[in-house]
């Protein structure tokens, strides 16, 4: 499998993350049947997504994409994937068995995003600093 690009990783995360907020916003009602988890968690969710989709999409569009800008992308990545599988241990919460899976799969889609955006970011790092200094 070809190696994504930076780029590629981060349009990736923006697309997937801004139809998951888009589903937690309109569907949270029934997300909520299905799952056992409350209303707020999707409506949350998806509201607090669409800044950091438009984060992503910022970030995508650069000429040159910074290193730091997709480092912040990385650690939220991280602390949402986090906080996900933290919110299933607390006591305001006890999904059934789909909304366990639910979690967990969306937490693990979370990680990978950003294994796929330090990976990128390590690989033209790497490519970078290969580069003669005239170049």
């Amino acid at each position: 499998m070809p190696a994504l690009s930076l780029r590629t990783a981060l349009w990736i995360d923006a697309i997937a993350s801004g139809v998951t907020g888009l589903i937690g916003l309109l569907l949270a009602g029934p997300l909520s049947d299905w799952t056992d988890l409350p209303v707020g968690i999707f409506r949350g969710a998806g509201a607090a997504l669409i800044p950091f989709v438009a984060y992503l999409i910022v970030l995508a569009t650069r000429d040159v994409i910074g290193s730091a800008g997709v480092k912040l992308a990385i650690i939220i990545n991280i602390i949402w994937a986090t906080g996900s599988v933290a919110i299933l241990f607390g006591s305001r919460v006890d999904p059934n068995a789909f909304g366990y899976a639910f979690v967990i799969a969306q937490a693990a889609a979370v990680a990978l995003f950003a294994e796929l955006q330090a990976t990128a970011l390590g690989r033209e790092r790497t490519r970078n600093d290969a580069l003669p200094a005239s170049a």
